[in-house]
């Protein structure tokens, strides 16, 4: 039985087969194409298919996406913008398969609930933050994943005391603030001139006082947008992934101070924020596990 994850991400296109032993050095992955971009996506899929029978793919899409229709709409693929029916062309590409679809941050939720930070508690947060935020929420042992299938995006939370212009074309968004593509841009404003996220954690390590400004600045808008979360559906459990997080405490001191300055519910004593040890697998295992759901649920 040959199953597939597929992950549409911010920055890249990745596959995988799912199997016990999967590791990073067998994912197949390629920069998000800027035109044809589902003839990159069926390549990369035919690749790692290597002509055998494909019994389930779950696909782990940047949003809007709309579950019903198994339409996607990410808003950093230009050629999907308006809205690709990603769904419909894997069957097409597998006949035989049963093609699966969630919002990236539900792929990430269940990934920490099955092999991650998240196993033993029933209600939290996971987090990726890469050049874009990714957020998934479990309630209940369950994950949350809203009427249309795009809940969780708590990179579009709106932090206090900001008010930059996001992509979405909202204000004071908390990825218009954290998330990798706007730290670089602000960054780059104070003087800095580096242009990636990578670079940029490094010139912090170095010393380089922009660079631990960009990630202060990050890390106490995280803390207050996982404090806001927090309070609303009453978590314990916070867990954050993606190359941000790789500065340290030059992130995580002012993200967990911002916590504990907000979080001062009396039924919040207990919430943690963690660093995720899927590293940049969470999406596509999420992905895997909606897969092997998909023919669960097809067999019952």
């Amino acid at each position: 039985m040959t199953v597939l994850a597929l992950e549409v991400g911010p920055t890249r296109i990745a596959a995988i087969e799912i199997a016990d032993d999967v590791g990073p050095d067998q994912v197949k992955q390629i920069p998000v194409p800027e035109r044809q971009t589902w003839e990159r996506v069926r390549e990369l899929m035919q690749d790692i298919a290597a002509g055998r029978d494909i019994k389930a793919v779950g696909i782990a899409s940047g949003g809007p996406i709309d579950m019903s229709s198994g339409v996607v709409a990410p808003s950093h693929i230009s050629d999907w913008e308006a809205g690709f029916p990603l769904v419909d062309s894997m069957e097409k590409l597998f006949p035989a398969a049963t093609v699966a679809l969630a919002l990236d941050g539900v792929c990430l939720s269940l990934a920490e609930r099955h092999f991650g930070g998240t196993r033993e508690v029933m209600d939290s947060l996971a987090m990726y933050v890469s050049e874009a935020i990714v957020g998934g929420v479990m309630v209940g042992g369950f994950v949350v994943v809203g009427r249309t299938g795009n809940a969780g995006q708590i990179g579009h939370v709106l932090v206090p005391g900001y008010d930059v212009p996001c992509s979405c074309g909202g204000r004071g968004c908390l990825e218009a603030v954290a998330g990798g593509a706007a730290l670089v841009k602000w960054a780059n404003g104070q003087g800095w001139g580096g242009a990636s996220v990578e670079a940029l954690v490094a010139a912090a390590g170095e010393g380089q006082q922009v660079a631990i400004s960009a990630l202060e600045r990050a890390g106490t808008a995280l803390g207050r947008a996982i404090a806001s979360v927090a309070a609303l559906l009453d978590i314990d459990r916070v867990v954050v992934g993606g190359p941000v997080t790789a500065a340290g405490a030059l992130l995580w001191k002012p993200l967990q101070n911002a916590i504990a300055m907000h979080a001062r519910l009396p039924f919040l004593p207990g919430l943690r924020a963690i660093p995720s040890e899927l590293g940049d697998l969470g999406l596509l295992a999420g992905a895997g596990v909606l897969a092997l759901s998909s023919i669960q649920q097809q067999q019952s």
